[in-house]
């Protein structure tokens, strides 16, 4: 059962037979405050408009699941016949994707506002009100984390737009909006339930807070912030996470990679590793759906019409890299299921096993529309959940900012090699030889780091961040484009143009034209 659909059992029955998940209402769209937020029915209905823009189509729902050029390394988009745009890296201030991606996220932002400008107007528990506020505000700060480290400084606004002559905002510089989301994510933390009270990943609660603070930090820390001291930060937050929390919970690895993705697909939550998840909800038959594109976009192409039932329409338009296919080492169990093994064709279906020497063509692996639970399956929209925070994350995130701050301790050692001992079906908390990795220096470790990341997180979203706060984007898409030049078969070489695109001023996406148009005291960003 998800987030949605619990939230409104508390607060409301919908009288089609029962209650509806709670990103799957309606919302009563944001009337007008003199009218709205009078009591905690409305409040609920309210924040669930705030998370629901997590899962549209311009954010988690379809776009960014491997149509923005977020794989960077990792993965290409395999239609060679749509070589234009922003996922291949041929964009301009005028993109529609990037332009609808800017304003939904402008959009989540003033819900956001309208809630905490109305928090206190109904008569409500007070644990549940601080609860909503806290979700609130840290979901504003999240979406502002989007804006900043894909546009750089952009207009910060903490308060309803009244009008449409409210649109004259200037930039705020890059530092003042990630100081603004620490202080928000700070305050929203002592807020939020704990993981425990939670209960899913589709709720924010402390860890995911705490997680996600952490992230931030590392953003700040690294190019183009600069600021180191944040590594010590992200270093706390993430502990923060690895201990047992206030009431006693423990987050923990799924011990099957596996395993993790399948939860995803069936529907399942497992708060010990996922800690924060896009909910997405049916087939879009019905009145109330919030549905995704998760193992559409991302997963094992599939579209043989009419399809086998139980498998479901995929478009496959995630491709691994060679370079991403070779980081992996014998023995890792993740590369098998983070890139396909087979492709898949016919009805009755049928898979057929790729060569050894069919990279190119391979398929992102992790969500297989074959595990979907909801029928009938839809070709454009189902129920998989997307992760946004997992514990494997957090403790990558630990080892990194520790080697930073003091090098490669025992305790970095320690959390890398939990996660690996899991990729190689260990115990994560039993040491092995075939899994652990020992005898780095600091800046081994963290190249050796740098691509762990890649092997655990491939194609959740976080990699091209990942290059530019490294301060390595452009050569690391340069060299891999010279690798599909000189390795790919023929009827993959187009894959090369994508990084062949990227420059300099690819770090960050244009202020979409039309945003300049409408806002006069927004400028551009540098090489647009």
């Amino acid at each position: 059962m998800k987030y949605i659909h619990i939230l409104l059992v508390a607060c409301c029955c919908v009288g089609i037979g029962g209650c509806k998940k709670f990103l799957g209402t309606r919302p009563q769209d944001f009337l007008s405050p003199v009218n709205y937020y009078s009591n905690e029915e409305q409040i609920t209905f309210a924040l669930a408009g705030v998370y629901s823009h997590l899962g549209k189509s311009e954010l988690y729902g379809d776009r960014m699941l491997g149509r923005m050029g977020l794989d960077a390394d990792e993965g290409f988009y395999s239609r060679s016949g749509e070589l234009t745009g922003v996922s291949v890296y041929e964009v301009s201030a005028s993109d529609p994707i990037v332009s609808t991606h800017w304003r939904w996220l402008y959009e989540a932002i003033n819900r956001a506002n309208l809630l905490l400008a109305n928090i206190d107007k109904p008569s409500m528990e007070e644990k549940k009100r601080n609860a909503i506020k806290g979700e609130a505000l840290f979901l504003r700060s999240y979406y502002y984390l989007m804006l900043v480290s894909n546009f750089g400084g952009v207009p910060l606004i903490l308060e309803p737009v009244g009008s449409a002559n409210s649109v004259n905002f200037p930039r705020a510089t890059a530092r003042e909006v990630y100081d603004q989301i620490v202080t928000d994510m700070k305050t929203a933390e002592g807020l939020v339930l704990t993981a425990a009270e939670a209960g899913h990943g589709g709720r924010v609660s402390k860890s995911a807070v705490r997680g996600i603070l952490a992230r931030v930090c590392l953003y700040m820390a690294g190019h183009p912030i600069n600021d180191a001291s944040k590594y010590a930060e992200a270093r706390e937050w993430a502990l923060k996470v690895m201990q047992p929390q206030e009431d006693g919970f423990q987050h923990a690895l799924n011990p099957s990679f596996e395993g993790v993705f399948m939860n995803y697909c069936e529907d399942k939550y497992d708060i010990k590793e996922s800690i924060w998840e896009v909910e997405f909800w049916g087939n879009t038959q019905g009145a109330y759906r919030e549905t995704g594109r998760v193992g559409s976009n991302n997963g094992i192409a599939y579209s043989t019409d009419p399809p086998d039932p139980k498998f479901a329409y995929s478009y496959g338009f995630l491709n691994p890299t060679g370079k991403l296919f070779r980081l992996f080492e014998a023995g890792d169990l993740r590369r098998d299921w983070s890139i396909a093994t087979y492709r898949t064709s016919g009805n009755p279906a049928v898979k057929t096993n790729w060569t050894a020497s069919q990279i190119y063509e391979r398929n992102s692996g992790k969500w297989r529309r074959e595990f979907e639970v909801v029928m009938p399956k839809d070709k454009n929209g189902g129920a998989i959940n997307f992760p946004l925070l997992r514990y494997a994350d957090v403790l990558l995130m630990f080892a990194e900012a520790e080697n930073e701050v003091n090098g490669p301790t025992g305790d970095a050692y320690e959390a890398l090699n939990q996660v690996r001992r899991r990729a190689y079906g260990k115990p994560a908390n039993t040491p092995d030889p075939a899994a652990d990795v020992t005898g780095l220096d600091q800046e081994s470790f963290r190249q050796y780091l740098q691509d762990e990341r890649s092997r655990e997180l491939c194609f959740e979203c976080l990699r091209k961040r990942d290059l530019v706060r490294w301060n390595i984007f452009l050569p690391v898409m340069k060299a891999v484009a010279n690798l599909i030049d000189g390795e790919a078969p023929s009827a993959f070489k187009y894959a090369a143009r994508s990084y062949n695109n990227a420059s300099a001023r690819d770090e960050l996406w244009p202020i979409p034209s039309r945003e300049i148009g409408l806002n006069k005291a927004l400028t551009q960003n540098p090489g647009w």
